[in-house]
């Protein structure tokens, strides 16, 4: 056997029977070709705001206003997803989105005008996709290549995110004015209509239980503590996440004025965040979640500390080289160590779909929160307080380290509501 099949045999994991089936690879696929659309549209959406409006308060309502909205169309989508079955959430997902960057494309200036009610839109949109991606991501892989499958979906998402604010830096670099951004949002969905066709591959899964047991929230919470604490360990992600997800573009825009060099830069930072993913995907020991906490958070908080110093081009693109190899891993050990401690509750697999749900209320509450702060309390690109919100929100991180507990290899068989230690079926 060739270094090369030696290679493709250790990253597919198939020496370690760790190999993906072939509903996780199209799950993979189809996530790709979304991602290609919504990192060409929704990176420069907030540009495009900015360009129109030159006013970081507007961009900030739009996504607290998306952020807000975001858990109770998971709630929906929930409903959905447990009546009928998580493929009609996500490709009603897909459809929605498509119809709201065509929105986007006919209204053209006017966004401004009802920006409340396109991110009202978009976040009934993102709601519906999400909950229905997270539920395929719990259902294509089991615990022994979980891990695997969250390392390969970040490369896949992040490779995907490469030629996507390439390719639309270079179409609003080709048209004057605001042209190049309706193009790149029509380019867009076409690559959503992709995903959805490809979308048919995933088989539905015909389940006995289709009671939405959204309202035994508390009754779990109270029984499992654990589980409960790495709900709020996610909130303490949103915290940060809420500023992270568009802030960084504006201030990239802001220091080189070009929104190619903005896509460029884009394109190098998800080079840095694919490398970590093939990193994570190589390892074999994942169980120490509170190291691997401490180690991303406090990477990103030391980084976060030059920006205190000056808020220049230079330590913005230092502090999201440091933030695009960190925090991937953050990501990664957050949602499996998640997804392991849904193995453990009762009801099990039949309470996935509520404990992704849940799951987004406690993240979107913080992204929400940070969202506030930021423009509350720095309501400008340039504001002296822009750079202690991010670091006050870096140190939040470490709030993460404390509620997750590290986890034995040799832990005790998941629990079903009758006490027998099994996995769901596929």
């Amino acid at each position: 056997m060739g270094f090369r099949e030696r290679w493709i045999r250790s990253f597919s994991g198939k020496q370690r029977g760790e190999g993906l089936t072939k509903e996780a690879y199209v799950a993979l696929f189809i996530h790709g070709c979304f991602q290609v659309g919504a990192s060409m549209s929704a990176l420069f959406l907030n540009l495009y705001l900015w360009r129109l409006t030159e006013d970081l308060w507007i961009n900030g309502v739009f996504n607290v206003i998306l952020y807000g909205v975001t858990p109770f169309a998971f709630a929906v989508g929930g409903y959905i997803a447990k009546k009928r079955d998580r493929m009609d959430t996500y490709r009603l997902g897909i459809v929605l989105i498509a119809l709201f960057f065509l929105a986007v494309i006919f209204a053209k200036e006017l966004v401004v005008t009802y920006y409340p009610c396109f991110a009202l839109f978009y976040g009934l949109a993102l709601g519906l996709y999400w909950v229905g991606y997270l539920v395929l991501m719990y259902d294509v892989n089991e615990e022994r290549n979980r891990a695997r499958y969250l390392a390969v979906n970040m490369i896949v998402f992040n490779s995907a995110g490469l030629i996507g604010p390439a390719l639309s830096g270079y179409v609003i670099r080709m048209f004057e004015g605001l042209q190049g951004y309706i193009v790149t949002f029509a380019i867009a969905c076409f690559m959503f209509a992709a995903g959805f066709l490809f979308s048919t591959k995933i088989r539905k899964i015909d389940e006995g239980h289709r009671t939405y047991y959204l309202k035994f929230s508390m009754l779990l919470m109270k029984r499992d503590r654990i589980w409960l604490r790495s709900l709020f360990s996610f909130f303490f992600l949103g915290l940060f996440q809420g500023i992270m997800l568009f802030l960084p573009n504006i201030l990239l825009y802001q220091a080189v004025g070009r929104e190619d060099w903005v896509g460029l830069l884009t394109v190098f930072f998800s080079l840095l965040t694919i490398l970590t993913g093939f990193a994570i995907s190589r390892r074999k020991d994942r169980s120490n979640v509170p190291a691997e906490l401490l180690v991303s958070c406090a990477s990103v908080f030391g980084a976060s500390c030059l920006l205190l110093a000056q808020i220049s081009i230079w330590t913005v693109i230092v502090y999201m080289i440091v933030f695009s190899l960190f925090n991937p891993l953050t990501i990664n050990t957050l949602t499996s160590y998640y997804y392991r401690r849904m193995d453990f509750l009762p009801l099990k697999g039949h309470f996935r779909i509520e404990s992704v749900v849940l799951r987004e209320f406690f993240l979107n509450a913080g992204r929400v929160l940070s969202i506030l702060s930021l423009i509350t309390f720095a309501s400008e690109p340039g504001s002296p307080i822009l750079p202690i919100v991010l670091v006050a929100t870096s140190i939040l991180q470490f709030g993460m380290v404390l509620l997750v507990r590290h986890e034995n290899k040799n832990a005790r068989e998941p629990q079903t509501a009758s006490g027998r230690g099994t996995y769901i079926s596929r």
